[in-house]
């Protein structure tokens, strides 16, 4: 722990600027300053820029299909008929989240009318679990979008209760309480109250690796927290995983929360809490189910740290097990996740043709 914050306390003060490795390897890659990369990608097998999935980390052609189904006809049908058999807890959160969020963008391209289909389903089936659920992440990530709202606790607090409605109406769903961390996150509940709801959630799922997210989001500094207090978390959660879980990933995704803006250490990415956390991860990707719901997450922040760090061969090998979809951190921090991913991918491929690259960190 001391180490971590040494670490990160040296990244604000150093004289050395980071950087010019990387921006060589955009320049051999063909990358330019202006509207965005050209890609070459293609020529390895890779997915186009312009067919990039912005929507989801990785495939999952039926959930796509009821969220386009929604945004076309406003029947909300194939999406209450999909939760109603999905009964994975990791893939029930990540449906929920995109079916929210899918609610969430129809509503703000289009004020009002946008997003219906949402309420339809809640009007014509007050007592599906999954429309409850949905409602509930819909209402905590439109209240998110606009803090500075004068309704943001209003519509918090209708969350809460939705929370309630769901999990009376799926007793044994985890995801009320997991979008429930979500409104404590929001409100600023005390750690206490935080705790309360974490302790009954991982009674039921200790090793929910979604949850593990949403509450590390809790203890960041961004929010209610402290890098301290984040990093012990995720440090405590990767200690008790069990075999097969993702959970070893989590200290990555809490070092990735708490870098600094501005990167003013040489080799940050190739320090030993970095490549420690990247170890962490790339030990979870190799043993965890091959499809886990939440394993494209890691797969992609692995890329971000594996093309930083210079360790192109092993950013490809995570590429090709992710490449098509890129609805994931970090990519989707990023104004145009798009041209931020292909970047990535492109700094990748140009690194991995240069001499010795294959080990350099043998």
């Amino acid at each position: 722990m001391e180490f971590l914050l040494i670490l990160l306390a040296v990244a604000v003060i150093a004289a050395v600027i980071a950087g010019p490795a990387l921006r060589r390897r955009r320049a051999r890659a063909g990358l330019t300053a202006g509207p965005g990369p050209v890609d070459a990608a293609a020529a390895y097998g890779f997915v186009p820029p312009e067919q990039l999935d912005v929507r989801l980390p990785g495939p999952d052609p039926e959930l796509l299909g009821a969220v386009e189904e929604a945004r076309r006809s406003q029947d909300w049908k194939p999406a209450a008929e999909l939760l109603s058999r999905t009964h994975d807890p990791e893939q029930r959160w990540q449906r929920v989240q995109t079916l929210a969020g899918a609610a969430v963008r129809e509503l703000s391209e289009a004020p009002g009318t946008g997003g219906l289909w949402l309420r339809h389903w809640r009007v014509v089936a007050p007592e599906d679990a999954g429309g409850a659920a949905v409602q509930a992440e819909f209402l905590v990530q439109q209240a998110l979008r606009d803090p500075s709202s004068q309704d943001y606790r209003m519509i918090l607090e209708e969350a809460r209760t939705v929370c309630a409605e769901a999990a009376r109406l799926a007793p044994e769903d985890v995801v009320p309480l997991i979008v429930e961390l979500g409104v404590a996150r929001g409100t600023g509940a005390g750690e206490a109250e935080f705790q309360s709801v974490w302790e009954r959630l991982v009674a039921r799922a200790p090793q929910h690796m979604g949850a593990h997210l949403a509450a590390l989001r809790y203890w960041s500094a961004k929010w209610h927290g402290s890098r301290e207090k984040a990093y012990a978390f995720a440090q405590r959660a990767a200690a008790g995983a069990a075999k097969g879980s993702l959970l070893p990933a989590l200290p990555l995704f809490a070092v990735h929360d708490h870098l600094p803006d501005v990167n003013v250490v040489q080799g940050l990415y190739r320090s030993e809490v970095i490549t420690r956390a990247v170890e962490g991860a790339q030990f979870a990707a190799l043993h965890a189910p091959s499809d886990h719901p939440v394993l494209p997450h890691v797969r992609h922040l692995l890329v971000w740290f594996l093309v930083n760090a210079e360790r192109y061969p092993e950013a490809i090998e995570q590429l090709r097990r992710v490449d098509g979809h890129i609805g994931a951190v970090p990519w989707s921090y990023e104004a145009d996740p798009v041209a931020a991913y292909a970047a990535y991918r492109a700094v990748a491929l140009a690194g991995g043709e240069s001499p010795g690259a294959a080990n350099r960190w043998l």
